[in-house]
């Protein structure tokens, strides 16, 4: 999928919001866990239930490791359910990947070769060798993490060197060399707020990847403000707050009921470009 089509499928729905699915066999509700495989059962309603009102699922791959081999064919099913019947969902592996040249690659490949995903969550950390070899597949995304919603997020990203710059700033402009606007994202937090706008006088084009509305107490009304370009630019995630705002047997119906409220409130943001 590429940077316009993305931009369609926004207009089309009056929707950013990402769906994380992050989900955790210890939260999904009980009557799921009679079922051969819980993980995917819980997904797939989740998924049926908020396919109108969102252009991008995310799962975590954290949470599909944890169960082994189990989990990992969990992971695989909902890939391939979302894309047999949602075809004009984005997908994320949310995963943050990166190491020496060689193991990305081998990375790459099992994202975007064997599970044909349309994007990764990858760590910069060990600089270009690490990243390159995922931005060598064509029509894929590379989100690098940049400035995150954790509280730990300030022992490092905000750190600055003897001119000032801070690290995060620093990523932004060196990871400029490596690739553009139209396959690489960045990972922003929504707790950061008026951050935004420093982040767009770097990167005032790039899409970003904004996890922390929800549960995590960051503002839509502020990420927009300071975040939102011409096209859009943001992929608002919300995982906790919609995948588990309720634990009966009409957990996917209040998830639809909670990801609506969620894409009502983009549509009025989106006006103003729309």
């Amino acid at each position: 999928m590429n940077k316009q089509e993305l931009f369609e499928n926004i207009k089309k729905k009056k929707s950013f919001l990402c769906v994380g699915l992050d989900t955790d066999i210890k939260k999904i509700p009980e009557h799921l866990l009679k079922e051969e495989d819980p993980i995917f059962a819980f997904n797939k309603a989740i998924i049926d239930a908020t396919a109108p009102y969102c252009i991008a699922y995310k799962p975590n791959l954290a949470f599909y490791e944890s169960m082994g081999v189990k989990g990992w064919i969990a992971f695989e099913k909902t890939v391939e359910y979302i894309k047999k019947n949602y075809p004009d969902q984005f997908i994320i592996a949310d995963a943050k990947r990166g190491d020496i040249g060689n193991t990305s690659a081998m990375y790459a490949r099992t994202f975007f070769e064997e599970l044909n995903i349309d994007s990764v969550t990858v760590a910069p950390y060990m600089g270009e060798d690490s990243v390159t070899p995922f931005l060598t597949y064509e029509g894929k995304w590379v989100i690098l993490l940049a400035l995150t919603s954790n509280k730990g997020s300030h022992d490092f990203q905000l750190t600055t060197d003897t001119e000032g710059e801070r690290l995060f700033e620093k990523v932004l402009r060196k990871s400029q060399e490596w690739a553009n606007d139209q396959n690489m994202m960045y990972v922003v937090g929504a707790t950061q707020g008026r951050m935004f706008e420093d982040i767009r006088k770097i990167v005032p084009n790039h899409f970003l990847l904004v996890p922390g509305i929800g549960a995590q107490g960051g503002s839509l009304e502020e990420v927009c403000k300071y975040g939102m370009t011409k096209e859009c630019g943001l992929i608002v995630n919300s995982s906790r707050a919609i995948i588990y705002a309720d634990k009966t047997e009409n957990f996917a119906n209040v998830a639809a009921e909670e990801a609506q409220k969620v894409q009502q409130q983009m549509e009025k943001e989106l006006a103003a470009i729309l």
